[in-house]
């Protein structure tokens, strides 16, 4: 069981870095949205720092979207995804194992680069630290929730608008509660409220979203 898990997991980061443009658009995506904020309120060094993290998380949550779309569609059209429903080993794990590559390959270089745009708001250095902590406790549960829609939505036709509409209202909490304690640690307090509440939505969802996603595949294949 393991293995097969291990297994599927190098397998996505395998594909995932031959395809190096599908790689680099939430990337590139992620910095543009993050650059633009400050172009368009100006250079108000104030306004700046209290938009940023609210920014910063808007332009994670919008790029997680962009990428989510073909977390499972091209294995659906190959038939990918039906052999790993016929597999003997356990779907959810296998399912969970192509959602944690999918945040290695997306989140994690958003939570890189976090820290340079973060100065583009003028922003501490103790809110940067806070910025990158939420975003590397809040980000998973992107993923996380992502994967569900996104299996709903394999087989279907255009379905990133759909995506979008299912995945938004889930996705709010998360939001909320990173770009709060973003922005708690950029004036100085103590983060340690809305953080523990956003590694809670992590941990509910790192439990259960494994078995909605592998009952939405099979719904997808059925």
């Amino acid at each position: 069981m393991i293995r097969a898990f291990r297994l599927v997991i190098v397998r996505e980061l395998t594909v995932a870095f031959r395809r190096w443009s599908d790689l680099v658009l939430p990337l590139v995506f992620f910095v543009i949205v993050c650059t633009l904020f400050p172009l368009a309120v100006g250079q108000n060094a104030k306004t700046l720092q209290q938009i940023g993290p609210g920014a910063i998380w808007v332009a994670a949550l919008l790029a997680t979207l962009l990428s989510l779309n073909a977390l499972f569609r091209e294995d659906f059209e190959d038939g990918s995804l039906e052999q790993l429903a016929l597999s003997s080993e356990p779907l959810g794990l296998l399912l969970l194992g192509k959602t944690i590559a999918h945040w290695l390959v997306t989140e994690l270089p958003l939570i890189i680069v976090a820290p340079v745009l973060a100065l583009g708001f003028g922003m501490p250095a103790s809110g940067v630290t806070g910025l990158m902590l939420t975003l590397l406790v809040g980000t998973p549960a992107l993923s996380l929730i992502g994967s569900v829609g996104a299996a709903l939505t394999a087989g279907l036709r255009g379905a990133s608008d759909l995506l979008a509409l299912l995945l938004l209202p889930l996705t709010v909490p998360v939001l909320i509660f990173g770009a709060r304690a973003a922005a708690l640690a950029a004036e100085g307090h103590s983060i340690a409220g809305p953080l523990y509440l956003l590694g809670g939505i992590t941990v509910l969802a790192l439990t259960l979203t494994p078995f909605a996603t592998s009952a939405a595949v099979r719904v997808s294949l059925d």
